[in-house]
Order: structure tokens, then sequence, then C-alpha cells
């Protein structure tokens, strides 16, 4: 079993749940061949690389969780685009598989149904991808 580090923004605290939720029910799932063992909450999603960074050496692997919802200012394209490419250029120099599962969205309508674990499920999404992609580093 790897171990797998989640770091999970609790701006907004219902759709962090739901993320964290699938996230977990996926870990469980028989064919999961990682073990959760901590989860960093960091208040948005502009911390979570640094929070990444900070355990890289800690852990196998990371998922990055959380939510960004479009504005009326141009915030929303800074921020997203800024902790993706963090997070990309983290796994790449680090080796090390961190999925992504920040939603970013326009609305909370649509933030909801990518975050239920019974809709689009984007926390479980984010931890399969990491499972599989260890699977091809054999």
């Amino acid at each position: 079993m790897k171990k797998l580090c989640i770091v999970l923004a609790d701006y907004y605290k219902d759709i962090s749940k739901m993320l964290l939720d699938g996230a977990a029910s996926e870990q469980a799932n028989d064919k999961c061949n990682l073990v959760i063992k901590k989860v960093y909450h960091v208040p948005g999603v502009f911390e979570i690389p640094v929070t990444i960074s900070k355990h890289i050496n800690r852990y196998d692997c990371f998922v990055a969780l959380g939510c960004v919802i479009k504005g009326e200012t141009p915030h929303f394209d800074l921020i997203s685009k800024a902790v993706v490419n963090a997070i990309m250029d983290l796994s790449v120099e680090s080796k090390k598989p961190i999925g992504n599962g920040i939603i970013t969205c326009l609305n909370m309508k649509q933030a909801l149904e990518r975050a239920n674990p019974e809709g689009k499920d984007i926390g479980g999404n984010a931890v399969s991808a990491v499972n599989q992609t260890l699977a091809n580093f054999k």
C-alpha cells in the first residue's frame, strides 16, 4: 500500500466535505492500493501547492481537493492557472503523482454536481487517477 496525503481547501466547506467523502470512498475500494495517511486542511486552493511541497518527501502520492467558483473579477483565472501549474510542476519535479481534484466552475450548482460522490465525484476520480498512475510506475 502506498501512502496517500490529501490536501483539502476548506473555503467552501460543503463542497470540501463531498470531495473528501468521494476520495475516501474511492480509497476504500478493493482495487485501490492507497492508504490515506494524512489530510491537511488549508484555507483555500492557493495554499495547496506549498503544503504539498512542504510534505513532498513524506508520502508516495498526493491528492489536491478544493473548489474555485468564478466571480466578477479575474481572480478566478489567476488563481486557477497558478495552482494547477504549481501542482503540475511539483508532480513532475518530484516524480510523484498528484491528483487534481480541484473543481473550477462558474457557479455553486456546477460545483455541487462535480463534488457529489453520487454525481461526477471529482474527489474519487482524483484518487483513482493517482492509483492508476502509480500502477504504471512498476
